[in-house]
């Protein structure tokens, strides 16, 4: 999802000076003693109606089927969810869009993912005890308390954090952390978190991009309540003529096939996303980052240009060409995200400038 992806290369660093100037009127507060606050903050649940607006920049794709157009409208546009939270393992998200529902339950014994659209719904029996189950990335994305804790989770001196005021949101009496990029090799401006006064739960995120005066993404609460939801919020029940499909998750224990060779993860002088030897074929191909912080860049592999004139294609061959010492390949830019697609079939795409793609594809390894 757009704002978990946004989220993974924040960071958070210098503390700024007290501002609480803003209606509504709030005791003064330092950056410092309210990112405490909201690091530190739990409640036992909580219900409400969450909408997101989404504009990354993203160019019109003709011609796509229904399954890639759906993802992409994800991408942009408006959306609403209801949400319920209860501790420790209970949720339920429901998007509504252009009349029908996509709906994802859990009671933390067996969960449902529904599609209205498709009149399917699938029943997955959780293991006894899961690692962290997920079982639709629509959980963390209409979930404002989780996005905002990612922006949290990696603090280092890349940026300067303020109090900027104060706000209202679905009617409760917040505080504006905001978070502002000290690098210009990024291509957000801000990001601001609405922060409960009460309850210390963030309650709205927005991305403001460098350029522009509208915002990338705002995700918030329009309606919440912290009363816990009753244990019937969590079940679920197919509608009459929906194909229901049933699977079973596997236990968070993994056992690995013999034979295969491992990573040599321990050699001296190995650095996060090298390629090492002894290295098997699938941990070659997973995703690494390059950079820190702001200037992140997640790297790809094993993507191949397409050779027809589909979408995807229609859309690289009005790219930019560049080259470098890392080889050469197709530059996609929106005001938001870039990307960069190699002839060797790596892909580089990040909230940075073109410049720092180029820059990091000359560090990763290949």
């Amino acid at each position: 999802m757009p704002v978990t992806a946004v989220a993974v290369v924040a960071g958070v660093g210098a503390l700024g000076p007290v501002v609480a100037d803003a209606s509504p009127d709030l005791p003064g507060i330092t950056a410092q003693d309210l990112l405490a606050k909201v690091q530190t903050a739990k409640v036992d649940g909580l219900s409400g109606t969450v909408t997101s607006s989404t504009d990354l920049g993203l160019p019109a794709i003709p011609g796509l089927g229904a399954d890639a157009a759906k993802f992409t409208d994800l991408l942009t546009g408006k959306h609403t969810a209801r949400v319920a939270f209860a501790a420790p393992d209970k949720a339920r998200v429901s998007v509504i869009d252009q009349m029908a529902e996509r709906t994802v339950t859990t009671d933390g014994k067996t969960a449902w993912v529904y599609d209205s659209s498709r009149r399917e719904a699938t029943k997955l029996a959780l293991p006894a005890h899961p690692a962290k189950p997920e079982v639709a990335p629509e959980k963390q994305a209409y979930d404002p308390q989780a996005v905002a804790k990612q922006f949290l989770a990696a603090i280092d001196p890349s940026t300067k954090v303020v109090v900027s005021g104060t706000q209202k949101v679905a009617g409760r009496d917040a505080y504006k952390l905001r978070l502002i990029p000290k690098t210009d090799k990024t291509t957000v401006g801000s990001v601001t978190l609405a922060i409960d006064s009460k309850t210390w739960i963030p309650l709205e995120v927005t991305v403001m991009p460098r350029t522009g005066k509208d915002p990338a993404v705002q995700l918030g609460f329009s309606a919440v309540s912290f009363a816990v939801p009753d244990s019937s919020t969590f079940s679920f029940t197919p509608p009459k003529g929906v194909k229901v499909t049933e699977q079973k998750l596997p236990t968070a224990r993994h056992t690995e096939p013999k034979g295969l060779p491992k990573p040599n993860a321990t050699k001296p002088g190995a650095k996060p996303g090298m390629v090492k030897p002894g290295m098997g074929l699938a941990d070659r191909d997973k995703p690494t980052v390059v950079g820190k912080a702001w200037e992140s860049v997640l790297v790809l592999r094993g993507a191949k240009l397409p050779a027809d004139a589909g979408p995807l294609g229609q859309l690289l061959a009005k790219a930019r060409t560049v080259q470098g010492t890392w080889g050469s390949g197709k530059i996609l830019t929106t005001k938001m995200v870039s990307a960069l697609i190699t002839d060797d079939g790596r892909v580089f795409v990040g909230l940075v400038t073109p410049d720092t793609l180029e820059a990091a594809a000359a560090k990763a390894p290949r």
